[in-house]
């Protein structure tokens, strides 16, 4: 039941009473096909699909069934509790990556100087900037289509964020940071993960190095002296079974050590420069 002819005539509770995907799936396609909230789609329940809602709500459900990823159909993820638009030229926020924020908001001192690393959608910045409104926020990417969406989510959110189209340090000047954040590319060239489910969708080069996966933790790390502050913090999240190769390349730094997100792997590594 997916294409426009069986959902036409058909009402709200009919389609989630027999839902072509995963129930909460099915419920986020129809609010955005219909333009309702999650309460309307409650209170109006035996609302019919006219032939415009039909056509739009099957498109969308072959398009997921397809493995579309949810967020690019309607356009949205939220994150940290706050709402992002996405599209196809930014990866997709992930709830592990919230590790990320915390930790750069728990060691960031007062008023401090923050810049975050392939900001992408902007989602790491624009969450600490909300958290942290004492906080001056640098994000840099060198996507110009990235950074045009991650500009859009700090204004939609209501937080200010200096942004830089940038290849990492190229275009920062001498400016020297309290705490730098970076999500890079992480997934080996080789990982059979890139060709499966939402990660066919997304921007391969802000999944990969197109190397071994631990060239840009690499350049992050080894340019990262230069440019924090006395006792600044580098705070870089990396894939599940590279936290002691990150450590390693942090030889040298003062408290080394590897945070567990809410699944219990080590997603996150950094150290305080010496």
């Amino acid at each position: 039941m997916s294409g426009t002819r069986e959902l036409l005539g058909r009402s709200i509770a009919q389609i989630m009473a027999r839902p072509p995907l995963d129930p909460l799936e099915t419920r986020m396609l129809l609010c955005h096909a219909l333009g309702l909230t999650r309460v309307q789609l409650i209170t109006r329940s035996e609302q019919v699909l006219n032939h415009e809602a039909a056509q739009r709500l099957g498109a969308l459900f072959a398009r997921r069934l397809a493995g579309e990823p949810v967020a690019y159909l309607v356009g949205e993820r939220e994150f940290y509790g706050l709402p992002f638009h996405v599209t196809p030229a930014v990866l997709i926020p992930r709830p592990e990556t919230e590790l990320l924020v915390e930790l750069a908001c728990e060691r960031l001192p007062p008023g401090g100087n923050l810049l975050d690393m392939g900001t992408g959608s902007g989602a790491i910045a624009v969450a600490i900037a909300h958290t942290r409104p004492d906080a001056q926020v640098t994000a840099l990417d060198a996507s110009a289509a990235a950074l045009e969406i991650a500009r859009h989510n700090a204004q939609r959110n209501g937080v200010r964020v200096n942004f830089l189209q940038s290849d990492w340090y190229g275009a920062l000047g001498s400016q020297r940071f309290d705490l730098i954040v970076s999500n890079p590319p992480y997934i080996a060239a080789s990982d059979r993960h890139l060709s499966e489910g939402d990660l066919r969708f997304e921007p391969v080069d802000a999944l990969t190095d197109h190397r071994d996966g631990l060239s840009a933790l690499r350049a992050i790390i080894a340019g990262a002296p230069a440019r924090l502050a006395g006792n600044g913090w580098l705070l870089l999240e990396h894939g599940y079974n590279q936290a002691a190769a990150v450590r390693a390349l942090l030889q040298g730094w003062d408290e080394v050590r590897s945070w567990r997100d809410l699944a219990g792997i080590e997603r996150a590594s950094g150290g305080r420069i010496r």
